[in-house]
């Protein structure tokens, strides 16, 4: 459903309704803050239905479920951040993109061009690859339903109640492409009794958000909550009369939310969640920001589109288009048994149809443009017991994931003057089985040891067809219709352990080792126009191994003056094996390859505190130092030790590790969060909430640190590292240090009569318009050095008022 062709958007038709029953509410038997526990996953409410007055909670009574049970936050042994329903309101966060440095060690990018698709890394391992046949290095759930791909990961989040971020390897009980950590977000559940809220919001560029919420009273043994979003907003970059298409980085999306909850015994209940997103609009644009004009301008001037500062016109020649329409189905059965065993079943579907069209070189010159298609579903069912007796805590399950996925990627680009079109489409297919188990035994009145680990087995193929055009020539096929890749079966045990000492109540340590591994796979983009058949098959049918990770990791979790007062410390030491690393070739189709690049060591420090000075204000850090080296980095093109270029495919003999660049990884950032209650009147509570994210400059592609010279020259001890000046160089593409300020005024709990509660509100997002780079495409010195960049979005101010009833 695109809001460019709904007559009558979802959010009109459930803001009518909300109106109606507004008109003369019963009071509501709780309010939508206090309804009760996710069924699955993710953050616990602050305050339990039977919870203190708002000025006698503390920070440490925060609940988690990060081990697949209720804990407070203080007892886990996992570097976790919990974002609350309240600091998810006050902060204005709606999607992944959202959290950007607001967990320590925690990178979230949108892929160079697009702002649907995600680029996730935590404490340096990452995914920067947006093709579906690669896995991302982070595990995203939603409601208890693994998201499986980067495309269309980034959507609008409709009811929004809890965020959950937990940092290193969670190979145990969440699993398979949790190399990194997890991300969990959850909804909200209906509350069974009358309530709901209506927001509009309006801000730069005719920015117009349009927000509902219901919850219906219960009836017989059924309670239903429902949700909707829609939001539209004019580009902030125009172009010319020439471009076909009138502006870019616009918005068109919406977004509708379902939760039902059955309760059909006092032990037996289903929850069932509904997602739907839909965006249609333009791209982002693709910003030409260096580019070697060896043809010279009397043919193919390209000088004045090159810009290094952010520009807000743009003239291009290629369609800009951004489309996903995603539908996601969870449902989570739980049977409490026994007071010692729960039994619960999670099954999930999710269907993405995703497509872009791209300029690839931010000029009206007929250079590189490009669309992808992606036709991708998942079905996934867990199934898992848990329980207590005595002093053991016990989680058994079993996991099923299988996703297919279809991409049509045809490419234009010209080419010392000729122009190339590329015929590029690959399929890929998954089946993935796991069983999993953790036991938690309270050994000592103060000690607790934990063991646990999961087994998985995935088989994976891949479809690929690749063909080529020369200046209008019928296309050559290296990989015809129907070319399919052997499959590969991939397996996997990773094992955790960890202990926990409770000095206090207030005062806990753990140590803890995991494992953790990222699926392999096969590369369905390879292309190469000087090469033959052989070496194009060659490619796809060797398939990358999986990426593995050893994880030791010591914390510290503590709570001072009272509860009012948190700090928590982590340091990790994570050895990767089986690196896997995406190098963009530029050498055919503007493709990637995924290489198994070697090993790697990484370490780091991270930082987490929060303090009440005074009842309603709360400030919030967070800090992560890294420090990631290559142990080993082997690359796609080898020397002798005479300084001679071998081509070898796969590359086995020279280690450049001193000479490559780790991506995503800055060396420092923070978070500063301050919210506070500033005066309460009898007309409203003033309230302030200012968020400031820095992060330290990173590089975005695994190139070279240095290139050019004649450094090729073998020496006694045989060959060193060859810097190449063919190639790309890590510096061109890295983003430099930057920080956004977000801040709110809002005048809240305004009285308006009964149970109706009102919210006006004043916001700045980019408050201090900070215009740097923050993506790029480097399509190295083969294709003139062209590259061309995202830039941060500018400042946006605006207004919300919201009815709550």
């Amino acid at each position: 459903m695109s809001t460019k062709n709904s007559s009558v958007p979802f959010w009109a038709l459930l803001a009518a309704c909300t109106a109606a029953f507004a008109q003369d509410p019963a009071p509501p038997e709780e309010s939508a803050a206090e309804e009760p526990a996710p069924a699955e996953s993710i953050p616990v409410q602050e305050q339990p239905a039977e919870a203190p007055p708002a000025e006698a909670v503390t920070l440490d009574d925060l609940e988690v479920t990060a081990q697949r049970r209720v804990q407070r936050l203080l007892d886990v042994p996992v570097a976790v951040t919990a974002i609350t329903q309240d600091q998810i309101e006050a902060r204005g966060i709606g999607r992944l993109d959202d959290l950007n440095s607001l967990a320590p060690g925690l990178q979230v990018s949108r892929s160079p061009s697009n702002t649907t698709i995600s680029q996730l890394t935590i404490r340096a391992s990452s995914q920067i690859n947006p093709a579906i046949y690669w896995d991302p290095a982070v595990g995203v759930y939603l409601d208890g339903v693994y998201i499986g791909k980067g495309q269309g990961a980034i959507f609008d989040i409709v009811d929004l109640r809890s965020i959950e971020v937990l940092r290193g390897p969670q190979g145990t009980l969440y699993g398979r492409n949790t190399i990194a950590g997890t991300i969990n977000f959850v909804t909200r559940e209906p509350s069974g009794s009358f309530n709901g809220n209506v927001a509009v919001e309006a801000g730069t560029f005719d920015d117009r958000v349009y927000r509902a919420s219901l919850d219906l009273p219960q009836f017989g043994i059924a309670s239903l909550t429902l949700g909707a979003r829609s939001e539209s907003r004019d580009p902030w970059i125009d172009t010319t009369p020439t471009s076909p298409v009138d502006g870019m980085n616009d918005r068109n999306n919406e977004g509708a939310h379902l939760g039902a909850l059955l309760q059909f015994s006092d032990s037996l209940e289903a929850m069932y969640h509904l997602d739907y997103s839909a965006t249609d609009q333009t791209n982002n644009f693709l910003q030409l920001y260096r580019y070697d004009d060896a043809a010279g301008c009397a043919t193919n001037c390209m000088e004045p589109y090159v810009s290094r500062r952010r520009r807000d016109t743009a003239d291009i020649n290629a369609p800009s288009v951004e489309r996903a329409d995603i539908l996601g189905h969870s449902l989570i059965l739980t049977w409490q048994a026994a007071d010692w065993l729960t039994v619960k079943s999670i099954s999930g579907y999710r269907d993405v149809q995703w497509l872009d069209q791209l300029d690839l070189d931010g000029s009206p010159n007929d250079i590189a443009h490009s669309m992808r298609d992606t036709d991708y579903d998942q079905t996934s069912q867990d199934f898992n017991v848990s329980g207590a007796f005595g002093a053991f805590h016990y989680t058994l399950g079993a996991y099923y994931f299988a996703d297919n996925g279809f991409t049509n990627n045809p490419i234009h680009v010209q080419v010392s003057g000729a122009n190339v079109d590329f015929d590029s489409r690959y399929g890929t297919h998954a089946r993935a089985y796991a069983g999993y188990g953790q036991v938690d035994w309270d050994a000592l009145e103060r000690l607790t040891l934990a063991a646990g680990a999961r087994y998985t087995r995935e088989k994976k193929d891949l479809d690929r067809v690749y063909g080529y055009s020369l200046n209008g020539a019928p296309y050559i096929y290296h990989m015809p219709e129907g070319y399919k890749a052997p499959g590969e079966t991939f397996t996997a045990t990773t094992p955790m352990a960890s202990a926990t000492w409770r000095f206090t109540d207030a005062l806990n340590a753990y140590a803890r080792y995991a494992e953790g591994f990222k699926s392999g796979g096969f590369n369905g983009e390879y292309s190469n126009l000087t090469g033959d058949e052989a070496e194009h098959r060659r490619e796809t049918n060797t398939p990358f191994l999986p990426e593995e990770q050893k994880s030791l990791e010591a914390g510290l979790k503590s709570s001072w003056l009272g509860g009012r007062a948190t700090l928590n410390l982590a340091a990790f030491r994570n050895k990767l094996d089986n690196l896997q690393v995406s190098i963009f070739t530029a050498g055919g189709a503007a493709a990637s390859v995924i290489r198994n690049a070697g090993k790697a060591t990484v370490e780091g420090f991270e930082l987490e505190a929060a303090w009440m000075p005074l009842d309603g204000t709360t400030v919030r850090a967070g800090y992560a130092l890294l420090d990631p080296v290559y142990d080993e980095f082997i690359d796609a093109v080898c020397h002798t030790s005479n300084g001679q270029k071998v081509a070898l495919t796969p590359c086995v003999d020279e280690n450049v590790a001193d000479n490559r660049a780790f991506v995503h990884a800055p060396e420092t950032s923070w978070n500063l969060v301050v919210d506070s209650d500033l005066w309460a009147t009898g007309f409203g509570t003033l309230r302030v909430t200012a968020d400031y994210a820095w992060t330290d400059s990173f590089y975005t592609y695994p190139y070279q640190l240095t290139a050019g010279g004649t450094e090729c020259q073998g020496a006694a001890g045989g060959p060193r590292p060859c810097y190449d000046s063919t190639k790309q160089a890590a510096p061109n593409s890295r983003v430099p240090a930057y920080g956004i300020l977000n801040a709110k005024l809002a005048l809240v709990e305004i009285p308006l009569g009964g149970s109706r509660r009102g919210e006006i509100a004043m916001w700045a997002r980019n408050a201090l318009d900070e215009d740097s780079v923050n993506n790029f495409i480097d399509f190295g010195p083969g294709f003139s050095n062209l590259t061309v960049v995202n830039f941060v979005e500018p400042r946006a101010v605006g207004v919300t008022a919201l009815l709550r009833f």
